[in-house]
């Protein structure tokens, strides 16, 4: 179930108090991204993605991801219903729990209770965070299809194929604007790589893709330089390439950035400039 206008690459935009973001996002429209998204620790609440639709005109508006423990499901019923009306066709609604094998019943049932709504969150408007094979399968026969995040280009090939072509496979890669190996490699290791490798499935998808205990626990150069794009625009948008070309739909990039590296809205632009947006896999994946 292929989720039309993501194009090749989106971005993750960040809340700011002063609400830049909202002209961030409208800036990336005019630049030809065809999808802005939320990361779920942005979403304090729902109407930031109002916000977003409203700051902008046609491009899609994703959540990555909105927590089911946090946002029960009648809320987000009624913010899709809200949302389809005033900017109908735009808002894709990605869903994740934490990453661990019992968390799929309750999923199950959340997913349940969004099909049975009045004015239900159909099927092909929503995206599933998902890693193993269990959850890749539950977003292919009750999403749209699969949001990834801290995945190699060779995850994501095996994630398409237990997709198959037909289901939506969104990666969500992280990356750092800059050339300096030591600084690139310190900014991904925290507090974001820390952190995530403490969640549940994480590491257990890390080993799943060959990288041992000792490299997760000390994060080591090879594990960063393999989950983490780094380096200039052309680096960014080879690892973005990379996704395209091993079956990703869509790569949304969450920017990670601390004293002068380039921040969401600044990489985005020199990315524009380097032609990524032109870029689609062999199988014409847009």
């Amino acid at each position: 179930m292929k989720t039309a206008g993501l194009g090749p690459v989106g971005v993750a935009l960040n809340v700011s108090a002063d609400n830049a973001h909202l002209a961030e996002a409208a800036e990336l429209e005019a630049l030809g991204y065809s999808a802005v998204w939320l990361p779920g620790g942005d979403i304090d609440s729902l109407g930031r993605v109002g916000d977003l639709l409203a700051a902008t005109t046609s491009v899609r508006v994703g959540t990555a991801v909105i927590p089911p423990d946090v946002y029960d499901a009648d809320a987000v019923v009624t913010a899709y219903a809200r949302f389809e009306r005033d900017h109908p066709g735009r808002f894709l609604a990605g869903f994740g729990s934490p990453q661990r094998a019992r968390q799929l019943a309750l999923l199950g049932g959340y997913l349940d209770r969004l099909d049975a709504a009045e004015e239900p969150v159909p099927r092909r408007r929503r995206l599933l965070a998902a890693l193993g094979p269990r959850k890749l399968a539950l977003a292919r026969d009750r999403g749209a299809g699969a949001v990834p995040l801290l995945v190699t280009p060779g995850y994501t090939a095996w994630a398409r194929r237990i997709l198959g072509e037909e289901a939506t496979l969104v990666v969500y890669q992280l990356a750092v604007g800059d050339t300096d190996a030591a600084r690139a490699r310190r900014t991904a290791r925290k507090p974001t790589l820390r952190g995530l490798t403490g969640v549940g499935g994480y590491p257990e998808n890390m080993r799943r893709m060959g990288f041992t205990a000792e490299q997760i626990a000390t994060l080591d150069d090879a594990l960063v330089d393999a989950l983490i794009g780094w380096g200039d625009d052309a680096a960014i948008a080879a690892r973005v390439g990379e996704h395209l070309e091993a079956g990703a739909d869509h790569v949304v990039l969450g920017v990670l950035h601390d004293g002068d590296q380039p921040g969401p809205a600044e990489l985005a632009r020199g990315l524009a400039a380097s032609g990524v947006l032109g870029e689609q896999s062999p199988s014409g994946r847009q």
